[in-house]
């Protein structure tokens, strides 16, 4: 007769057995589908398998071969985050109902090795590797909250953040594309020939410029740095005398300006 309560133990063993293994080779996905050979538990005769976890012994009184499968659904879920250069954002691991038995993060920053932040509450330890960024930190004791915190943000914190939750629940994964915004310098200046230009400077991403009232002669140019931000300059021009005054209008998502200058006659 199969024993529910060691098929379950069997299964939560596996998980933390494709930790260790993870956290010997942090370039490695932990591998939520496995399966044991009989009468084994070296992690050696692990290999990954599709769909549930498996477990196989022949522990019955008559030495027949009993198959016990655990099905340890994996849920995914895919979040795109914005946060502005210098605030602090807060990335949320999967909540369950029972206690996290394992925790882990992986950073993936541009021109940056992986980065690894692991937490297991059966020895209350964590773990990093290659993090070198001390403004990315767990936001609060990991046993009470595998929270990740980031403070202040930026440019360079763009990026993809995984974690990645194991608990008798089952296995839980919530990634998050981060982008980093930041808000564009605007200025408006006259030029030659009664010309306006409008600047948005090292915005990220680049800033909208549209002007009132519409129908000039307008040129945009824009300029990308190094950093990832990008400078937007529009440049426009109203023939005749009944325009006199102009409004640039700079829209970008940390917030928009309107700003407006009095033509010079003739």
């Amino acid at each position: 007769m199969l024993c529910p309560w060691r098929t379950a133990d069997l299964g939560l063993l596996l998980i933390l057995t494709i930790f260790l293994v993870a956290e010997m080779e942090p370039h490695c996905i932990a591998q939520t589908d496995l399966k044991l050979l009989p009468g084994s538990s070296d992690p050696s005769t692990l290999a990954s398998q599709s769909g549930r976890i498996t477990a196989s012994s022949s522990s019955n009184g008559d030495g027949k071969q009993i198959e016990q499968n655990s099905s340890m659904p994996l849920s995914e879920v895919n979040t795109s985050l914005s946060a502005v250069i210098d605030t602090s954002a807060v990335l949320h691991c999967p909540r369950t109902l029972t206690e996290v038995v394992l925790a882990r993060w992986e950073i993936i920053l541009r021109d940056k090795p992986l980065c690894t932040k692991a937490y297991r509450s059966d020895t209350n330890e964590t773990k990093d590797t290659n993090c070198t960024d001390d403004r990315i930190t767990w936001a609060s004791s990991p046993s009470q909250n595998p929270d990740l915190h980031i403070a202040p943000v930026a440019i360079t914190h763009d990026g993809n953040y995984r974690c990645m939750t194991v608990s008798p629940d089952g296995n839980f994964n919530h990634e998050y594309h981060l982008q980093v915004l930041v808000a564009p310098e605007a200025s408006l200046f006259l030029s030659r020939n009664r010309a306006a230009v409008c600047r948005a400077v090292a915005g990220k991403p680049a800033a909208h410029i549209s002007w009132t009232p519409e129908g000039g002669a307008c040129v945009t140019e824009q300029e990308r740095w190094g950093n990832g931000t990008v400078t937007v300059q529009s440049t426009c021009h109203w023939e005749g005398p009944d325009v006199t005054t102009v409004t640039c209008s700079v829209s970008h998502l940390t917030g928009n300006r309107s700003l407006f200058i009095e033509l010079l006659p003739g």
